[in-house]
């Protein structure tokens, strides 16, 4: 589906990025490679990417990050992308590198952390840190994406140049969220967290995303996603009455198990015809709710995401709906 081309464009699963920050995404070539490197000619015209690739021992990793380091003028780069193997099953390794390159990184506006797909490590299985140390070396930063939920910790803090959070988890740690929710973030436009599920410690309840809702803390705020999770339904109920609605672009409640009670409560809340994107994608939506939903949305000029309907399985006599992302 065509987004409106002033709503913001992201992954809609867990698979290796091909652009972020709204730069195309430049893989950094294997140390390994004796080819001349065919860099680009203007270094912020692209998202970095480092990811040595499968098979790559310490000594590789090492070689191509020094050569990294050598070869591209870090003060140039606005975007970077890192993957494994500093993200993954092994653990992070790479925020205390990126804190000590902030003196050399003076141009970064964007960063990645953990652009792992599932051939290389399951979003569960991928380790990450405390973040604070990231922000606060860089106080520039625009936009924060993050996936993996596993050690994820994101301090109650002040940053007044962030405009994108991102976190892309089959199970989102509930202090992460109340952390994000009590934190100082005046500029920030877009934030979307994927909640992801209990058994791969998404813990988060509805009381935790009620302080996000009300706006307070988030004063530019313009574009929320709140998705993959089995409590879309109770997530929908109370997006429908929040305040924070009122001044939103785009709203995304995807990935999760929204169900026709859910879309029953969106439609009955405050409207939602302000809106220039409502992504619904992978749902659980019966045919007539659809049409319901389109027909009270798209002719005000909604546009209105529901691919992906999904259909319950039955696990001993009982209805089950799944998320889009989880182990």
């Amino acid at each position: 589906m065509e987004l409106p081309a002033d709503v913001p464009r992201h992954p809609r699963d867990a698979s290796h990025l091909d652009r972020f920050h709204g730069l195309p995404v430049f893989e950094f070539p294997q140390a390994g490679d004796a080819r001349p490197l065919p860099l680009p000619e203007d270094p912020s015209s692209v998202a970095w990417c480092l990811r040595t690739g499968e098979g790559a021992d310490d000594e590789d990793t090492d070689a191509y990050w020094n050569r990294f380091l050598a070869t591209v003028p870090l003060g140039e780069i606005r975007a970077l992308v890192v993957g494994g193997p500093w993200y993954g099953f092994e653990g992070p390794g790479m925020p205390e590198e990126v804190v000590a390159l902030s003196d050399r990184l003076t141009g970064l506006e964007a960063l990645f952390l953990g652009d792992v797909e599932m051939e290389e490590s399951e979003v569960s299985w991928i380790e990450q840190s405390d973040l604070s140390p990231v922000l606060e070396a860089y106080p520039r930063l625009r936009e924060l994406g993050v996936r993996g939920g596993n050690g994820l910790e994101f301090p109650t803090l002040r940053h007044e140049g962030l405009r994108t959070l991102r976190f892309e988890s089959g199970g989102l740690p509930g202090q992460v969220v109340r952390d994000v929710a009590a934190s100082d973030l005046p500029g920030l436009d877009l934030l979307e967290m994927w909640l992801g599920v209990e058994d791969y410690g998404g813990d988060t309840t509805v009381a935790d995303l009620l302080p996000l809702l009300t706006g307070d803390r988030l004063p530019a705020l313009r574009h929320l996603g709140l998705q993959n999770s089995l409590l879309q339904d109770d997530i929908a109920a109370a997006v429908a009455q929040a305040p924070v609605v009122a001044r939103l672009e785009s709203l995304r409640l995807s990935m999760g198990a929204l169900g026709d009670e859910g879309a029953e409560a969106l439609l009955r809340g405050q409207p939602l015809t302000h809106l220039r994107y409502l992504d619904l994608h992978h749902h659980y939506l019966s045919d007539a709710m659809m049409l319901r939903v389109w027909d009270a949305l798209e002719p005000a000029g909604v546009r209105v995401d529901l691919s992906g309907q999904q259909e319950e399985d039955d696990w001993d006599d009982e209805p089950v709906r799944y998320t889009a992302v989880a182990e």
